[in-house]
């Protein structure tokens, strides 16, 4: 079979699946995810002919991935847990309610912020993992908590775990290929010169869709969980948003541009939460009337989970915990994450312990955990030293283990099929299919850009986005994909490095909307089977950072005048005002309605 719409459309039928049964019927994923195993390895076996034996080591390779999800969920879980049961956690929620009750703003410091820096450091969804239980743990519904958590797996992304998607992704999708090396010969430059080149245009691009990120935030805040549901509660704080959002990527564009890529979003989301906290402390910018959710008893029933973490410890309120001693473990995580990625020595050995195989049913596929370089393994290290920090009791300690253990099996049948399936969909190639085709995602890609033509910057960021969804990993999408960018560029005389940065960027924000992402963060605050209505939230934002920047990258790729990515960046933000306008219409409309109701009354 040699018919590339006919091959797209079978690669397309496992994402459907999962699409049209998370997000259209809003099935939980643990039973979206083996519907869509089912799919894949139909396709796998009778289009892409691909062996019996290898779809089973695929599937054993993603059960390995799926454990090392697993162990990070849960040591994500077991700190959540541990901080409860010792009490820390009325001490942490006291920080950021004393630097503004505003859950607006906490939402900005926490997800964007800090969250940025966490990306930084470990990359890898570990952000969701810690953003999304410190907001439960503030008092935000459990949905409201992981939205924000996978919205902000966006800008930073692209530079998380100390640079890991460029250094490895891009960089190891394009080394050897002699079209690229012809193309580094003819520009006169090198190999790294070529990919931290391509690293700039990367941090620029999400500098500039990047810095209307908090405001989708604080308005999707308000108009999905708010009492009024009033999107516009969300642009009242519009000037905090855009300066918490010019704090952190400003700083990050001038680490990318002189210090390189592995410093951008660790020192960007650092430097950004230091200029914010501190303008925040002395009211600069702060909202006049604070923003809340309503009562906790008017929640609708699908916001909540069944983690409960402002629960009383096991033996009673125990001592206070002191602001220092409290916030300590989330400051620990922070300097063993950058210490393991930083110092060499600490990362090569830790890196070397691994559990896995090499060789699975003899396919020549393997793959491995590396149990003591994995944040699971910070988290679980953090709880350790958090027994004796805050002199908890034996009792509270079987606690916190009680309390994870039972939440990791709501991720873990979701997880236990999502993993598999990537990896049966990831190995079709040709070095495994009997029919000697490309493989599914790189059909996929191949289908769009016969589509796209000239104007394939446009529709470069949704192929990354795609190899995230589909790989729940930017690093990995880059890894598919930019060579297939790369080399398209070149076909239509665009500039291939803009076009493999506009890749980058679409992996990036794809990770909003990778299931496994949403699931492992809906996991570590309780809450199972609302995947789908996460997706369909986040999927908002996401439209928004595809269309911005494929316009963006169309106008660095061939250059500014009135051209398809003017007409695209215009009309978006054409789009974004007259929603604007149309909301307040709105608000403006419902207010009068009430006042003569409550007149006629």
């Amino acid at each position: 079979m040699d018919d590339l719409a006919l091959l797209s459309l079978f690669a397309l039928a496992p994402v459907l699946t999962v699409g049209v049964l998370l997000v259209g019927l809003r099935w939980p994923a643990k039973y979206a995810m083996p519907a869509g195993y089912a799919v894949v390895v139909a396709v796998a076996a009778l289009v892409w002919d691909v062996d019996a034996t290898v779809i089973a080591a695929s599937s054993v390779q993603g059960l390995i991935l799926a454990a090392g999800l697993l162990y990070i969920v849960f040591g994500a879980l077991l700190l959540l847990a541990t901080l409860t049961q010792s009490g820390a956690i009325a001490t942490v929620r006291a920080t950021f309610t004393g630097i503004s009750p505003d859950r607006r703003v906490q939402a900005v410091i926490i997800g964007w912020l800090f969250g940025s820096f966490i990306e930084g450091a470990s990359g890898f969804g570990t952000p969701a993992a810690v953003v999304a239980p410190l907001l439960l743990a503030l008092g935000f519904p459990a949905m409201a908590a992981v939205m924000v958590g996978l919205i902000i797996q966006s800008t930073p992304v692209s530079f998380g775990a100390v640079g890991t998607p460029i250094l490895v992704g891009v960089s190891g999708g394009l080394e050897g290929a002699p079209n690229v090396e012809a193309h580094t010969a003819a520009a006169g430059t090198s190999f790294t010169a070529l990919v931290d080149g391509i690293g700039l245009q990367t941090a620029l691009l999400h500098a500039l869709t990047g810095t209307l990120v908090p405001v989708f935030l604080c308005c999707m805040l308000c108009g999905f969980y708010g009492g009024r549901r009033r999107f516009t509660d969300g642009l009242a704080v519009w000037p905090f948003a855009l300066f918490a959002a010019l704090a952190m990527v400003v700083p990050s564009v001038l680490y990318n541009a002189f210090l390189g890529v592995e410093f951008t979003s660790l020192l960007g989301g650092l430097t950004g939460l230091l200029i914010v906290v501190t303008a925040a402390r002395a009211g600069f910018l702060m909202p006049k009337e604070p923003w809340d959710f309503p009562p906790r008893s008017e929640w609708e029933e699908r916001w909540t989970g069944r983690l409960v973490p402002d629960a009383a410890p096991a033996d009673g309120d125990g001592p206070r915990i002191g602001l220092l001693r409290a916030w300590a473990p989330y400051l620990l995580v922070a300097a063993v994450l950058i210490a393991t990625r930083m110092i060499t020595p600490a990362k090569e050995w830790l890196e070397g312990v691994e559990l896995g195989a090499d060789d699975i049913l003899g396919t020549g596929i393997g793959e491995a955990v590396p149990v003591l370089y994995s944040p699971g393994a910070a988290f679980i290290a953090v709880c350790l030293a958090t027994y004796a920090l805050h002199r908890m009791s034996g009792r509270r300690i079987a606690a916190s283990w009680r309390t994870a253990g039972g939440q990791l099996a709501g991720a873990a049948v979701a997880l236990l099929f999502a993993v598999p399936l990537v990896r049966v969909f990831i190995n079709s190639g040709e070095e495994f299919s009997g029919a000697g085709l490309a493989s599914m995602p790189l059909t996929l890609a191949e289908g769009a850009a016969a589509i796209g033509g000239g104007a394939w910057p446009l529709l470069a960021p949704w192929i990354g986005a795609l190899g995230a969804f589909i790989a729940g990993s930017n690093t990995v999408s880059n890894l598919m994909f930019s060579l297939f960018q790369f080399s398209t560029a070149e076909q239509i005389g665009a500039a291939p490095p803009t076009v493999v940065a506009a890749q980058a960027v679409g992996g990036a924000a794809g990770n909003m909307i990778t299931v496994h992402n949403v699931v492992a963060a809906s996991a570590v605050v309780g809450l199972a089977g609302r995947e789908g209505d996460l997706i369909r939230q986040t999927v908002i934002p996401l439209t928004y950072y595809l269309l911005a920047s494929g316009a963006l990258a169309y106008l660095f790729a061939y250059g500014a005048g009135v051209n398809a990515g003017a007409v695209q960046l215009a009309a978006l933000l054409l789009a974004l005002a007259a929603a604007v306008v149309l909301l307040r219409r709105r608000d403006k409309a419902e207010a009068a309605a009430r006042a003569t109701a409550g007149g006629g009354g």
